[in-house]
């Protein structure tokens, strides 16, 4: 049969986007005798940051937990927890303050695994600029991405006593370095796994080879205190009252640790295998960006997936106390009704365990990635 990875006919402005293909897989029986079909919204073009579903559709991870699972791109205008919301998706990937913020306006969803556990979110800058903490970048041109990216960003600067209002210049940056490196913007939004990376494969006028880590300086938003929850897996809050709903999610989370159990242990095949569905991005950034993901994963030391409810509690109120350019927080109460719950992937967990999966990686260690100009 046929395991379909829709793609979105969405371009967003200098993005390098990662289409993809189709892979043939043996299905295997479900228990009524075929597959429960599965659709996963993704919340961004597919890259290796979403290795670990690929890697669950093309080893045949859910076929083994009786689903054939749909992977939908996604793009700039499509927001995951919407299409979760309305039904056109079964479960989505999304950051947590985001989707909370979704929730808040009446969005039915409930998150029921955590796959990062560490914010891979970057603001960077030439090491001659001298932004070296989030209060240097007053009176400075920062550059964000909008669409809910910006909030740890403007957590660090409400932290620093900065109003994002008047205390620093808003740019609207495109989804790539081009405005730092020609000298538009001072600071820059970045992914360790993805527009870091960029940089580091660009080459310096000054000296005619790759630019190196030392003509920067990166504020992480992990070491300044205003990290927030990134990609997590939501569900239908109202379908989770049906129990074969219940049963389908803990068969999707367990064909998705195992996923990423895979692409810890095996990331150049799980780089391979994003080339393979079409990607843009050079397999030499892909590697960069399957090794950094993994470090925002592994090691999980409380089990792969866990909701930490220190860290969520701590995403939440960042989320209420962090002020906009127009004064506004991303949350206005604490959240209510079911927001989260560890049920399902604590199940999920305990089938993997019992069949030898490793969801701790304690022995994981990460990769040296060298790049190459373009990311080839």
């Amino acid at each position: 049969m046929k395991i379909r990875i829709l793609l979105t006919t969405l371009l967003a402005a200098g993005v390098a986007l990662a289409g993809c293909g189709t892979a043939d897989q043996a299905a295997s029986p479900g228990a009524g005798g075929g597959l429960i079909p599965v659709k996963l919204q993704l919340q961004w073009f597919v890259q290796a940051q979403f290795g670990g579903f690929l890697a669950a559709v093309d080893k045949g991870f859910y076929r083994e937990q009786g689903l054939d699972v749909t992977i939908l791109e996604g793009g700039v205008d499509i927001v995951p927890q919407t299409v979760l919301a309305q039904g056109q998706a079964d479960y989505a990937v999304a950051w947590v303050p985001k989707a909370l913020a979704s929730r808040e306006q009446g969005a039915g969803i409930t998150q029921v695994a955590q796959i990062f556990q560490k914010s891979g979110t970057y603001q960077v800058s030439f090491a001659t600029s001298n932004i070296r903490t989030p209060a240097d970048l007053r009176g400075k041109k920062v550059g964000n991405w909008g669409f809910g990216n910006e909030f740890e960003l403007f957590a660090a600067m409400t932290k620093a006593g900065l109003d994002p209002g008047r205390d620093v210049t808003l740019v609207q940056q495109q989804f790539d370095m081009q405005a730092l490196l020609s000298g538009d913007i001072d600071a820059a939004q970045a992914m360790s796994y993805n527009e870091y990376a960029q940089l580091l494969e660009a080459r310096n006028p000054a000296t005619g080879q790759l630019y190196q880590p030392s003509d920067f300086t990166v504020l992480d938003w992990n070491t300044a205190g205003t990290a927030m929850l990134q990609d997590a897996v939501w569900a239908n809050a109202e379908k989770l009252a049906d129990p074969a709903y219940q049963d389908t999610t803990v068969k999707f989370l367990a064909g998705t640790l195992k996923g990423w159990a895979f692409c810890r242990d095996n990331a150049s095949a799980c780089r391979d295998l994003v080339v393979a569905k079409g990607s843009k991005l050079g397999a030499g950034h892909q590697l960069w960006q399957m090794n950094e993901v993994n470090k925002l994963i592994w090691p999980s030391t409380s089990r792969v997936g866990l909701i930490d409810e220190a860290a969520w509690k701590a995403t939440v109120a960042l989320a209420m106390s962090t002020k906009n350019q127009d004064g506004q927080t991303v949350l206005t109460a604490q959240p209510e009704g079911t927001a989260f719950t560890n049920d399902f992937v604590q199940r999920a967990l305990d089938s993997l365990s019992s069949s030898g999966t490793d969801v701790v990686g304690s022995g994981f260690t990460p990769a040296t990635v060298t790049l190459s100009e373009g990311g080839a």
